[in-house]
């Protein structure tokens, strides 16, 4: 099938939302056309989530023909020339044609033009210069759909000039590697973003970890990190990164094994750090991390839980109980990724299975049943829950209900009387 075709027959092009947004920005005579990364997956057969959109409009001209049809526009970076349409729901990245006349590291000073070749040429990956008509006809100023097909992630033009105009663009090649790339990287790109990694420092924590994040997901994100780490880029962004090889295992453990469709990108940091709660908290505070991921990940790397392949059912269910499912399987999986993939797999996996049908059991005392048996309301109760409940969970969870008050009034005769 030509890439023509291919491009004319996506759902998301079909769709009649953007149908609307493209015909309302060439209502005016203007041009109009998708680029990036929904030209690229779709060339690929990836799915594609979001649909960029290049004009030759104006910002404020864009605007002005988008709400002239009804179209809701958000004004997201209209210095920069982008502006955000919403059609049914769906959002549309809008760019003016543009040329970077100044650049800072990170940020750039644009002039707008109406020359498609120009356009092209100050964005980052040849792949990424990818152009489509509304009618799917592919626009490839650059040979980037050659790049694609050999499926070679390379810089445009001179990559030191490239990365220079955005320090972020080293990580972003090697998460354009592990996700679209094959074989070794292109050797003038990865010998650029060796020479240039010192300039990573001036970027944010915040921006470091979501291309992390990114990478860590892909199926090849092993052999990026191991780029990453030859080329000396790793040890700016990611000196904790000391145990590549549980990584690497754990990756092929959720691919191979498991089958794994969204992977966390948390669990697999985890994999490759060895730190304590001062080492989590320090990595966390220099990489921006939300709460809920500093929390897991330093639960992970911290709790001194017993995890091995050979539990027994009954450890198994202790361990549930103290620890929690999502903790229990985050330290199944390190515990696996410590050994060869192939190595107890069975057991492993059995333990999982086993996590996934669990239903966390109540302890059946309550208040009453504790003020009947003498205890006085305050903490003092909640001293008492946590010793019965102690000598419930090594107990196997017993049912019995004889037992559990008999085992309360042993421990209020023992602590209260």
């Amino acid at each position: 099938m030509s890439a023509d075709k291919k491009l004319a027959n996506q759902i998301w092009l079909k769709a009649a939302e953007t149908r609307a947004v493209m015909e309302a920005l060439e209502a005016d005579g203007g041009t109009a056309r998708f680029v990036g990364g929904c030209v690229r997956n779709a060339l690929l057969g990836e799915p594609v989530t979001d649909v960029d959109i290049a004009t030759t409009e104006t910002p404020d001209r864009a605007q002005a023909l988008l709400e002239a049809k009804g179209l809701k526009v958000i004004p997201t970076g209209i210095e920069h020339g982008t502006v955000t349409a919403v059609a049914e729901g769906r959002h549309f990245e809008i760019t003016t044609l543009r040329v970077d006349v100044a650049t800072h590291g990170r940020h750039a000073d644009v002039e707008f033009t109406g020359d498609w070749l120009e356009d092209a040429k100050r964005r980052d990956f040849t792949m990424n210069a990818l152009y489509a008509d509304k009618d799917g006809t592919l626009h490839d100023p650059l040979g980037g759909q050659d790049d694609l097909k050999a499926r070679v992630v390379r810089f445009i033009g001179d990559p030191h000039e490239r990365i220079r105009e955005d320090y972020l663009r080293i990580l972003r090649f090697f998460r354009f590697h592990a996700w679209y790339g094959k074989g070794e990287p292109d050797a003038a790109s990865l010998k650029a973003c060796a020479e240039e990694k010192e300039g990573m420092k001036q970027l944010s924590g915040e921006r470091i970890r979501v291309e992390l994040f990114k990478t860590l997901t892909a199926d090849e994100a092993p052999a990026a990190f191991r780029q990453m780490a030859a080329s000396g880029v790793l040890s700016e962004v990611l000196p904790e990164a000391s145990k590549l090889d549980r990584f690497e295992n754990l990756v092929r453990i959720e691919r191979d094994q498991l089958f794994t469709a969204e992977p966390s990108p948390v669990l697999r940091l985890a994999a490759m750090l060895d730190l304590d709660e001062a080492g989590v908290d320090a990595l966390a505070d220099r990489l921006k991390f939300s709460n809920r991921d500093r929390e897991r990940l330093t639960a992970m790397l911290t709790d001194t839980t017993k995890i091995v392949c050979y539990l027994s059912m009954r450890e198994v269910r202790r361990a549930l109980y103290n620890m929690g499912l999502e903790l229990f399987k985050d330290r199944v999986m390190l515990g696996w990724a410590g050994e060869r993939p192939d190595h107890n797999a069975f057991q492993w996996r059995a333990m999982l299975a086993m996590a996934d049908s669990w239903e966390k059991p109540q302890l059946p005392l309550d208040g009453a049943m504790m003020k009947a048996a003498g205890v006085p309301e305050g903490p003092e109760m909640g001293r008492v829950y946590r010793e019965v409940e102690e000598w419930w969970v090594d107990s196997d969870f017993t049912d019995d209900e004889f037992s559990i008050i008999e085992r309360l009034k042993a421990v209020v005769q023992a602590t209260i009387y």
